[in-house]
């Protein structure tokens, strides 16, 4: 037997947690009618001074699904969700499997190529949208007949509340848009109505999440009911979840974490999941300290924002149990900082979209180690049902210590790329995902993330990772985030560059953060040049973008 099939990070399992797992349902739909049936009246969202029961959403989802089926939608058909961290999101899923279809989740901040590349690779006929959107991107998408769409549903943040927020909501006005129906509308219109019943299985879609695209178009990773339930479980296991508990949303609900950490999570248990339209610090922290969220899960720079935020004290944070972030590395110096600030440890987690979020997390009350030769953060274990492996340039298993390609086998992963077969068999072959992602595993059965392998700098000749180098910076006091990347060199071909935000009121020059860095790395690995900015660029689940940095 191998080590990985062994399995030697079962002993690093918390305390009285199990080495498998088998979820008890099949679908995600399975999932919200059980709870419903269980709970109807159990808040599902709590939305600025608004909350809806399972009971509500039940009601929603099912005037949504009679409308979408009388517009034409079948089963297996896609409907995309182009909306902020809305009712709405919710909403939208729920009526999409009710009415035997799947969900494409869009990225809000996507513009017309982007959207009408998703749509037309996806083969949506049907598109939830919020008014804004459509007005200044999806109608002229919509109109060009590059796409299937046919079915256009609108929809309104300043829906299911009433306590508009300035901060995150001042510049929303409702405009009924000609041409679409109308999401408030057409729950009026179908209330008490309940669509055809249709039968969905765990090998089914549910939805469609796409990829970055850091290595070509994006990919339709294909998330399965099956794949996603598990996850959803992991999530409510791993972490020791009940009913009790209420979940914060700072991730985007059409990025993966958002969709199993906050959504398929808080539909499980069930309880409430806390939403606030798109993230802002200010109002995000108000929104903690309203609901006493317990559980969240997010991007570094998240806690990093919110951590910053004036005035913020233990106490703002003292309800949450227990945090868990992933998405990005995570520096030793950034956790200790923030449990100083906040007195609350955060947990790493680590995974992919075509992972339905976690492949590895850290135990719940336990501190994840530090490599003592490179300085990172061990990103956890593998969970439940789940075989990792550490693979060299020939695919060949390496053993403890050697770094190379994660490779990951489980229940979670998915079975595919949409329309891509070619992509599915070259990063999924057997089933068994290549990651791109370069780490290793210790003695113990901890694994520890190195870098990308697209973003390995090589300096004449010696492998430098920018994910190291950032470790070491983030210890400086006066840095708030940092990121590094290669640039080119004509004496060494690469070296290495680092672009670094200070924190408020802090000042440093360039030549003092290089001696910083110096004193601490090898000679091939220390920045050689530093530039200053305002902020880094960022995707919206907050990952900062070295590619844009490299670009510039």
């Amino acid at each position: 037997m191998s080590v990985y099939t062994d399995r030697p990070w079962l002993s690093l399992y918390g305390e009285g947690q199990p080495a498998d797992i088998t979820p008890e349902h099949d679908t995600l739909l399975d999932v919200f009618r059980a709870s419903l049936a269980a709970a109807p009246d159990t808040v599902a969202i709590r939305y600025f001074d608004g909350a809806l029961t399972l009971a509500d959403l039940d009601a929603a989802s099912d005037a949504l699904a009679v409308a979408l089926t009388g517009s034409g939608f079948a089963p297996g058909d896609r409907m995309g969700v182009y909306v902020q961290n809305d009712p709405a999101f919710v909403i939208g899923l729920l009526g999409a499997w009710k009415a035997g279809g799947a969900a494409v989740a869009i990225n809000p901040m996507n513009k017309a190529a982007e959207l009408t590349y998703l749509l037309s690779d996806s083969g949506a006929t049907a598109l939830l949208c919020l008014e804004q959107l459509y007005e200044s991107v999806a109608r002229d998408v919509v109109a060009s007949g590059e796409t299937k769409v046919q079915t256009v549903v609108t929809c309104s943040p300043l829906d299911h509340q009433s306590r508009d927020d300035a901060r995150v909501l001042g510049d929303v006005v409702r405009s009924r848009q000609e041409g679409t129906l109308d999401l408030a509308e057409l729950l009026e219109t179908h209330a008490g109505r309940t669509p055809a019943p249709v039968s969905l299985s765990g090998d089914d879609v549910a939805i469609l999440t796409y990829t970055s695209g850091t290595t070509g178009r994006p990919k339709g990773a294909m998330n399965t009911h099956a794949t996603m339930v598990f996850n959803a479980c992991t999530y409510r296991e791993w972490m020791r979840l009940t009913p009790d508990d209420v979940v914060l949303g700072v991730a985007p609900l059409f990025h993966i974490t958002g969709l199993i950490g906050h959504v398929a999570l808080a539909l499980l248990l069930p309880c409430p999941l806390v939403l606030a339209h798109r993230f802002h610090p200010e109002v995000v922290l108000d929104a903690v300290r309203e609901h006493r969220p317990t559980f969240t899960v997010g991007a570094i720079t998240v806690f990093i924002a919110l951590s910053g935020v004036e005035g913020v004290g233990r106490e703002d944070f003292s309800s949450l149990r227990t945090i868990y972030s992933g998405g990005a590395p995570i520096a030793p110096a950034v956790t200790d900082a923030f449990e100083e600030r906040t007195g609350r440890y955060i947990h790493n987690i680590y995974g992919l979209t075509e992972t339905n979020s976690p492949s590895h997390a850290v135990p719940m009350g336990v501190k994840a180690p530090v490599d003592p030769n490179s300085g990172a953060l061990s990103v956890g274990v593998p969970v439940y049902n789940t075989v990792v492996r550490i693979l060299g340039e020939d695919g060949e298993e390496l053993p403890p210590g050697e770094v190379g390609e994660i490779a990951t086998s489980g229940p979670q992963v998915v079975p595919g790329y949409w329309g891509r077969p070619e992509a599915t068999a070259e990063s999924l072959p057997g089933g068994e995902l290549r990651t791109g992602d370069v780490g290793f595993m210790d003695e113990q059965g901890w694994f520890y993330l190195v870098d990308r392998k697209k973003d390995m700098i090589n300096a004449a000749g010696y492998k430098v990772w920018p994910r190291e180098v950032e470790d070491v910076l983030y210890g400086h006091p006066a840095v708030r985030e940092v990121a590094v990347v290669g640039v080119p060199d004509p004496y060494r071909g690469e070296t290495v560059k680092a672009f670094v935000s200070l924190k408020p009121g802090s000042s440093v020059t360039a030549e003092e953060v290089v001696a910083w860095a110096k004193e601490r790395m090898a000679a091939y690995k220390y920045p050689r040049s530093v530039e200053f900015v305002d902020e880094l660029p960022k995707t919206t689940t907050g990952k900062i973008l070295r590619r844009e940095l490299r670009d510039t």
